[in-house]
């Protein structure tokens, strides 16, 4: 068994192995794509917190660890092969995350598994890992154009940058592990990202504020995707995140795109989940976090 840091050529190859354990686990054709491992794995330094496991040139386990922006707690994926899994690769993957999380300094790791992986669960259990939090990934198929309020959305422009990042920002203020990152730091990692479309990304003004804001992407898990929807508390209430969200679907249906995604917090603070339920939307998949202190 031959391990080693991942590289940029390996993307296909791990989109691949993370696809056919979806498949499995959730009973139904998998949608990952380069475009998500991309953004996935990016965040951990290749050589120190990627670990690649190969049977000859067949990746059979892949998993990677980095640092949550602005955070205490570090992140961890471990991923095993169908067919490879009981020989304790999981394992190995979780230690190997649990040293990684330590030299970065982290005093927590949270390790993401997917919904209904019980053996995952039952590992992290036992290695002191507790259940902090599930998320849904939520899904709509469009058959038709939707009505978009009369609310005025504009599309974001670059000299808007810091403004936007400021209003979505503030309305995460209250979610869950948010945590404020440099604006530079924001700005750099999203217009370096080769899916960057400004041309998805829309807001909504009251005066000169920004009131509420969402950043979209196309081709990611099987479709359009909204990466991050948000409404300033002060404007809540108002119907902006539903605009949003309908002028949203409306652009992708206008690109061909029918199929539309999201994640989000199971426990959402500002109620989204029934939002998306309200205008079609329905859970698809629930993945779960689990969290251990380090000492």
């Amino acid at each position: 068994m031959n391990v080693r840091s991942t590289t940029p050529e390996d993307l296909e190859a791990i989109a691949e192995l993370l696809a056919a354990d979806e498949t499995e686990l959730l009973g139904r054709p998998s949608r990952i794509s380069v475009g998500d491992v991309r953004d996935w794995i990016g965040h951990a330094d290749p050589e120190q917190g990627t670990w690649l496991y190969c049977d000859g040139d067949r990746p059979v386990a892949v998993g990677w660890c980095a640092l949550a922006p602005g955070s205490d707690a570090a992140f961890g994926v471990g991923v095993v092969r169908p067919g490879w899994k009981g020989r304790g690769l999981g394992a190995e993957l979780v230690g190997r995350a649990e040293a990684c999380a330590a030299a970065l300094g982290a005093g927590r790791l949270h390790q993401f598994t997917l919904g209904g992986d019980e053996a995952a669960e039952r590992l992290l259990l036992a290695r002191g890992y507790r259940d902090v939090r599930r998320f849904y990934e939520m899904a709509i198929e469009l058959a038709a154009p939707p009505e978009v309020p009369d609310v005025p959305i504009e599309t974001f422009r670059e000299e808007d940058a810091a403004a936007f990042y400021g209003a979505i920002d503030e309305a995460f203020q209250d979610h869950w592990e948010h945590h404020t990152t440099p604006f530079e730091q924001w700005w750099e990692r999203h217009r370096s990202n080769p899916g960057y479309d400004p041309t998805l990304w829309f807001l909504i003004r009251d005066g000169d504020e920004i009131a509420a804001a969402s950043r979209n992407e196309a081709n990611r898990n099987g479709g359009g995707y909204v990466a991050v929807i948000g409404v300033r508390r002060p404007w809540r209430g108002k119907g902006y995140a539903k605009a949003l969200l309908l002028h949203t679907f409306r652009e992708f249906y206008d690109r061909g795109t029918r199929r539309v995604t999201l994640g989000v917090d199971a426990e959402n603070p500002t109620g989204a989940t029934h939002l998306y339920e309200r205008v079609g939307m329905h859970v698809e998949q629930e993945n779960a976090v689990f969290e251990k202190s380090l000492p």
